[in-house]
C-alpha cells in the first residue's frame, strides 16, 4: 500500500460528470442515479449465506445435489421477478470404476490416489458424495512402461527431451501440472508414441514453495490432487457426442469411438506425494533447471529404471445436467439481448470454483430486480444464466448455445462471464470493442482495500511491476484498459468464437492466492479464512458487473468503441510480421553453425562433434494483403465511431442493429483449420495451449507450426474477413447519418 497510493496521483482525477459512453450527458446522469440506487441494494450477507448453502454437498453433474442447487437458484431468481426456467440437456459423463496406479520397479509403491478428510474443514469429510481423483473423458486403459519425467508436457518439452535422445513411445508420462491446460499433456504424449499419462502438482507451483499448505495456510497440501477435464476441447468444447449441435434428448448423437475430443491414453491426476516416489526412482540425465520442481529429489528424464502399472476403467453413461435461465423483458430494445453467466456446478464443493463469481452474479440480479419491482425497468432484456456441466467442458453453455444459436445470433449483443472471484485486481477480457466500456466502468466503482477506484488501483499495480521507464511511460499515457483476448476455459467460448458475440470475462484477483483448486478442499472453510473473507471483494465483483449490465441495459447506443479493436487488430498483425522475421533470423543463424559445424567436423573430426541437422529456410510470407485489410479496418472504424458519436436521436435504433451484429462479422462458417467449430478468425484457444489464446489464430498457427503455403492462404482468408468488417463498418456509419 505504501508503495501503491502516491503513484495513484499521476491519474487523472475523474468527476460524477465524466463521460459515459452510449449515453447522452442527460442520460449519464440518469444512470448514475440509478448505479447509486444499485449499489445501496447490495448486501454481503447474501453472499456469504448463499455461498454455504450452494456449497454444503458435492455437486457435480449428475449429482442429487447439483439438482438440489439448480432448483435452488430457479426460488431464487422467481422470488426476485424474474421470469426463470431449468433447461436441460443430457451428456456423456464418466466417473470412474477402477483406479490403480503402481510403481512395479526398481521398488513396488502403489499410489493412496486419496485426499483426507482434515478437521479443520468440516465438508472435506462427505467421501460417498465426493467424486474421486480423476480426469474426466480420459479413455479406459490397462497400460505399463517405463516412466519419463516431460516436465510440462507440451511440445517445446518434447524438443528438448529429443535433444537429450529420450523417447517416450511405448512409456509412460508423468508431467507437473502448469504451463498449460491440462488437456495438452496427454493429447501431446499421444501424438510421440506415450500410451499413459500421469499429471502432479509440484510443489514449486501448487504447494509448499508459495507458503504454507492447507490447513494452516492456503496452499495445496502432500495428497491434494487437480481433478479435471482432459477433452479436446481446442477442438471443440460441450457434449462429445454432439458437436454442434444441443444435446437435446432427440438430438443425434455420435457412437463413443467416433468423437473426436475423447483423449487417446489414459490419464490420471495425483498428490505431490504419490509423485515423490515416482520421481525419485528415475534415472536417465539429470533434467536442465528450468525443469526441476520443489521436491526433495535430483529431477531426471528418465526413461526408467521406474516402471509403471496403470489401470483405469470408467462408467461412461449419460447425465442430465441442469442451466437456470432467468430473464427480465426489456421496454423499447426488448429485441436486443444482454445476457450474463456463471456456473453453478464444481467438481466437489466448489466455494471457490464457481460458487465466489456465482454468489456475486446472484445478488447483482437480486438488486436489479429490486429496481424494476420499484419501477425501473430495463430498455434491453437481460438474461442470467446460471450454467451447469462447465467443469467438465462448457456443456451447459456450449449445449444451450449449440440449441439457440439462430436467436442469439439476431438478438444478442453482448455475454459478460464470470466464473471464480477471490481478492484484489480488477482482472478483465474480452472482445476489444468493449475497452472503452469496461475502462469507464472499473473508473466508477471503489476498491474495498484502497478506497480509490478499481481502475487507478490496478494502474498503480501495473507501474509497480512495469520493467522499464519506456514500459512505465506507456502506462501511463495509455487512456483505456487494455482488455486481454480470450482464449477459452470458461462460458464465454460458445458465445465469442463459435456464434460471435461480443464477450467479456471478469473477475477479481491476485492476493486471495491458494491451493485448493478442483479438491475436496476449495471449500467455505478454505475460502473464508483465505481467498475472500467476509466476501468484500464478491459485493466489489456484485457491483462492477451488476454496473455492467446496467449500463448495457439503457445506453442510448451500445457502447462500442471500433477504434480500439482496430488498433488492436493492427497490432496483431505486427506481431504476425515479427515472427515470421524472428523464425527468419533463427533459422538463418542456425544454418550458418550447421555450415561452420561441417567444416570443422571435415577438417578434424576427432576435435569436434557431429553437426546438428540443417531446417529449410523460412520462406517470404505474404502480408500485403492483411496491411491493406488492417489499413482501411483503420479508417473505417474511426469514422463509425465519429458518426455515432454524433448521431441525432432518431437514428438510435438503428444504429444499434448495425452495432450489435459487428462481432459475428469477424467468424467464417469454415471455421479455423483442423476445427470448424470455432468460427472467429481474431481470438481462439491456441491447438497446443488449451486455454491460452492465440490471436489471428488460422495465420499465427500456420507460420508457428511452419506451413507456409497454409500461411499464404489464411492470410488471404482473414484480409476478406477485415474487408467484409469494414463493409459492415460503412454501412454503420452511413446508417448514422
Amino acid at each position: 500500500m505504501r508503495r501503491i497510493i502516491p503513484l495513484l496521483l499521476t491519474f487523472v482525477t475523474f468527476t460524477a460528470s465524466a463521460q459515459m459512453l452510449g449515453f447522452s450527458k442527460d442520460s449519464a446522469a440518469n444512470e448514475r442515479a440509478l448505479e447509486s440506487q444499485f449499489d445501496s441494494k447490495i448486501n454481503r450477507d447474501n453472499l456469504a449465506a448463499w455461498s454455504k448453502r450452494l456449497s454444503a454437498r458435492p455437486h457435480h453433474i449428475g449429482a442429487p445435489y447439483d439438482a438440489d442447487n439448480a432448483e435452488f437458484l430457479l426460488s431464487l431468481y422467481k422470488s426476485w421477478g424474474y421470469d426463470a426456467h431449468i433447461e436441460t440437456f443430457d451428456v456423456l459423463f464418466p466417473t470412474p470404476k477402477t483406479r490403480v496406479v503402481e510403481m512395479t520397479a526398481p521398488a513396488k509403491y502403489t499410489l493412496k490416489l486419496e485426499e483426507p478428510a482434515l478437521p479443520e474443514d468440516a465438508t472435506s469429510n462427505q467421501k460417498s458424495e465426493q467424486l474421486p481423483t480423476y480426469n474426466a473423458y480420459s479413455i479406459d486403459g490397462d497400460v505399463t512402461g517405463d516412466l519419463v519425467y516431460v516436465n510440462y508436457g507440451v511440445p517445446a518439452d518434447y524438443d528438448e527431451l529429443a535433444k537429450n535422445g529420450v523417447d517416450v513411445k511405448g512409456k509412460i508420462v508423468i508431467a507437473r501440472y502448469g504451463g498449460s491446460w491440462r488437456g495438452i499433456k496427454p493429447k501431446v504424449a499421444a501424438e510421440h508414441g506415450a500410451v499413459g499419462c500421469i499429471i502432479y502438482s509440484d510443489p514449486k507451483d501448487d504447494g509448499y514453495y508459495l507458503g504454507d499448505v492447507y490447513p494452516k495456510g492456503a496452499f495445496r497440501n502432500e495428497w491434494g490432487a487437480q481433478r479435471g477435464s482432459v477433452l479436446d476441447m481446442p477442438t471443440y468444447p460441450g457434449d462429445p457426442l454432439t458437436p454442434g449441435v444441443g444435446a437435446t434428448a432427440d438430438a443425434k448423437r455420435l457412437d463413443r469411438k467416433d468423437a473426436q475430443t475423447l483423449t487417446k491414453i489414459p490419464v490420471l491426476p495425483i498428490s505431490y506425494g504419490d509423485a515423490l516416489p515416482l520421481l525419485r526412482a528415475l534415472g536417465g540425465n539429470v533434467v536442465p533447471p528450468s525443469w526441476r520442481g520443489a521436491l526433495p529429489v535430483t529431477y531426471h528424464f528418465g526413461p526408467g529404471p521406474a516402471r509403471v502399472h496403470m489401470n483405469l476403467q470408467f462408467d461412461w453413461k449419460m447425465v442430465t445436467i441442469r442451466d437456470v435461465i432467468a430473464k427480465l423483458a426489456g421496454t423499447d430494445r426488448a429485441d436486443e439481448w444482454i445476457v450474463r453467466g456463471n456456473h453453478h456446478d464444481a467438481w466437489v464443493n466448489g466455494a471457490e470454483d464457481p460458487i465466489s463469481g456465482q454468489v456475486a452474479m446472484l445478488e447483482s440480479a437480486r438488486a436489479i430486480g429490486e429496481l424494476a419491482k420499484s419501477g425501473w425497468k430495463p430498455r434491453r432484456t437481460l438474461i442470467f444464466c446460471s450454467w451447469d456441466g462447465e467443469e467438465e467442458g462448457l456443456l451447459g453453455s456450449t449445449e444451450w448455445v449449440e440449441t439457440h444459436s439462430d436467436e442469439l445470433k439476431q438478438h444478442a449483443a453482448v455475454y459478460i462471464n464470470t466464473d471464480t472471484n477471490s481478492r484484489g485486481f480488477l482482472e478483465s477480457a474480452g472482445s476489444h470493442t468493449l475497452e472503452r466500456f469496461v475502462t469507464q466502468v472499473a473508473r466508477d466503482v471503489d476498491d474495498p482495500e484502497t478506497h480509490v477506484s478499481v481502475l487507478d488501483r490496478l494502474r498503480a499495480r501495473d507501474l509497480v511491476n512495469a520493467h522499464d521507464a519506456d514500459s512505465r511511460k506507456e502506462l501511463r499515457d495509455r487512456e483505456l484498459i487494455r482488455l486481454s483476448a480470450l482464449g477459452s476455459g470458461s462460458d464465454y467460448t460458445p458465445f465469442l468464437q463459435h456464434d460471435g458475440i461480443a464477450s467479456m470475462n471478469i473477475g477479481f484477483g491476485g492476493e486471495g492466492e491458494g491451493g485448493s483448486y478442483h479438491s475436496i478442499y476449495d471449500s467455505y472453510d478454505h475460502f473464508t479464512r483465505f481467498i475472500d473473507p467476509g466476501f468484500v471483494y464478491g459485493e466489489t465483483m456484485a457491483k462492477t458487473t451488476g454496473r455492467m449490465m446496467l449500463r448495457l441495459a439503457d445506453a442510448d447506443v451500445l457502447p462500442f468503441e471500433v477504434t480500439t479493436l482496430a488498433k488492436t487488430v493492427e497490432r496483431y498483425a505486427k506481431e504476425l510480421v515479427q515472427l515470421a522475421d524472428s523464425m527468419r533470423a533463427d533459422r538463418e543463424e542456425l544454418n550458418r553453425q550447421v555450415r561452420e559445424n561441417t567444416t570443422a567436423l571435415a577438417s578434424d573430426p576427432t576435435e569436434h562433434e557431429a553437426a546438428p541437422v540443417a531446417k529449410p529456410a523460412v520462406p517470404f510470407v505474404e502480408f500485403a494483403p492483411l496491411h491493406n485489410a488492417v489499413s482501411r479496418l483503420l479508417k473505417s472504424a474511426e469514422a463509425v465511431d465519429r458518426a455515432v458519436a454524433s448521431a441525432p436521436a432518431s437514428k438510435q435504433a438503428e444504429i444499434d442493429h448495425a452495432l450489435m451484429h459487428l462481432e459475428s462479422v469477424l467468424t467464417r462458417s469454415e471455421g479455423l483449420p483442423l476445427r470448424p467449430w470455432f468460427k472467429h478468425q481474431i481470438y481462439a484457444p491456441g491447438y497446443y495451449t488449451g486455454y491460452g489464446v492465440k490471436t489471428l489464430p488460422g495465420v499465427r498457427e500456420a507460420i508457428e507450426q511452419e506451413k507456409w503455403q497454409d500461411a499464404n492462404d489464411q492470410i488471404a482468408i482473414l484480409a476478406k474477413v477485415l474487408d467484409n468488417y469494414s463493409n459492415a463498418l460503412d454501412r454503420a456509419a452511413a446508417a448514422a447519418r
